[in-house]
């Protein structure tokens, strides 16, 4: 794959070239040369677009897609596709599949399935057998054939010893261990945030404390037995400070927030739109405001858009018996531009890469091309015609956001949006 790019402002705080207007030559996946002008001597495909700029490759750490066995929800040709489309080179997989994702033949097909696309994979494997917080999975077996991290997607494990021995067994090969942030003797059947609203709407609440009390837990383990932990989707501000504290401590924990958490207050539950719908659930403005502030200075360590298709048949019922989840990868740029400055956005959008072993390229000459080009400034309402997935469940629909996405280049291949 040959190709110039041409005028891109470059946002890289890695590069030499950072904040500066360049023409970038790829040839045969590789960046050969930077300058302000270089002639297309060789006929080279061009890439000529409105306020262009270009960073290095996006990366989501919590991506969900539905095959195998949820095919319906979304394929992974056409998520990959919808990945790409969204500014993404590379995602991390969950194992919410059926079956689900718990043994080296699971991550051998996902990777198998993927590799010929423009964005990379990276599978995650189950913590427990089925997902079912009884056994451990195959945890080190599948590290060798891929798993970059081991998580039960969006269920947590509620026996704290087999969470103690998790992190140390993993401890062993460097492996990631993933703990959602619930405790469900707590949250019950709650559907939402528990607060004026949920009382107010007559929905059953789901309590911050349910959150805390599952972080505060893994934290004393983590202290205990070592290893490496990571927190997904955090919601609450008590979190925040309990994470904040436990990295003074020097403990090896990162977390991420969902995009929608940063965006949606409960309030927004007001019209029973079941794209509302969301694990964790939407909480207060007091949570939003600690959540940008804990991604200002550090304490959240990525933002993920939690991206969870769901077929239109599980979302077009009554809220209590909705299923939970947004799409989220077309709308995650254009909604952290209404919260953060560009130059922070793309610093969220290409941090995370460490914690999964993910190799960094920046802009030089001679590093291999993974690079995402983008408009930052265009403004426009979100709608069904920016959405690439299958399903369309997505919860910034109608949510004015700011910057699009042009397309990738990464794996010597380029994938420009039509």
């Amino acid at each position: 794959m040959n190709v110039l790019i041409k005028s891109a402002i470059i946002i890289d705080t890695k590069s030499e070239f950072h904040n500066l207007t360049q023409d970038v030559l790829i040839e045969n996946g590789k960046i050969t040369d930077i300058a302000k002008t270089i002639k297309n001597t060789n006929n080279y495909q061009e890439v000529n677009l409105e306020n262009l700029h270009i960073s290095q490759g996006w990366f989501d750490s919590s991506v969900s897609f539905g095959e195998p066995g949820f095919e319906e929800r979304e394929t992974i040709k056409n998520g990959l596709r919808a990945a790409a489309n969204s500014g993404f080179t590379t995602i991390a997989l969950n194992p919410n599949t059926n079956p689900i994702l718990d043994s080296t033949s699971d991550i051998t097909f996902i990777k198998a399935k993927a590799s010929n696309s423009s964005v990379n994979v990276l599978p995650i494997g189950a913590l427990t057998i089925g997902s079912k917080g009884i056994d451990l999975a195959e945890i080190y077996d599948m590290s060798t054939s891929g798993a970059v991290a081991f998580y039960d997607y969006k269920k947590p494990i509620s026996n704290p010893n087999l969470m103690k021995i998790a992190l140390q067994y993993a401890s062993n090969f460097d492996g990631l261990v993933l703990s959602f942030p619930q405790e469900n003797k707590i949250s019950g059947q709650g559907v939402m945030n528990e607060n004026i609203t949920s009382t107010t709407l007559g929905l059953k609440g789901n309590p911050s404390l349910a959150e805390e009390l599952q972080v505060a837990r893994d934290l004393f383990l983590l202290e205990y037995t070592g290893g490496k932990l990571h927190i997904p989707t955090i919601s609450t501000a008590k979190t925040v400070e309990l994470i904040r504290e436990a990295k003074k401590k020097k403990l090896n924990i990162t977390c991420s927030v969902a995009i929608h958490n940063l965006f949606f207050a409960d309030e927004a539950l007001n019209s029973f739109d079941t794209n509302f719908k969301v694990l964790p659930p939407l909480r207060t403005q007091k949570d939003i405001d600690a959540l940008i502030e804990g991604v200002k200075d550090g304490t959240i360590d990525m933002v993920t858009s939690d991206h969870t298709p769901i077929d239109v048949e599980e979302k077009k019922v009554e809220f209590d018996h909705a299923n939970y989840g947004t799409i989220g990868l077309e709308s995650a740029f254009g909604a952290l531009q209404t919260i953060f400055t560009t130059k922070k956005s793309i610093d969220i959008l290409t941090k995370g890469k460490q914690r999964f072993g993910i190799e960094s390229n920046p802009i030089n000459i001679g590093n291999k091309a993974n690079i995402t080009l983008f408009n930052p400034d265009s403004k426009y309402t979100f709608g069904k015609n920016n959405i690439t997935s299958k399903s369309k469940n997505a919860i910034f629909e109608g949510a004015d956001l700011k910057g699009n996405v042009y397309g990738i280049i990464a794996n010597n291949k380029i994938s420009l949006n039509k």
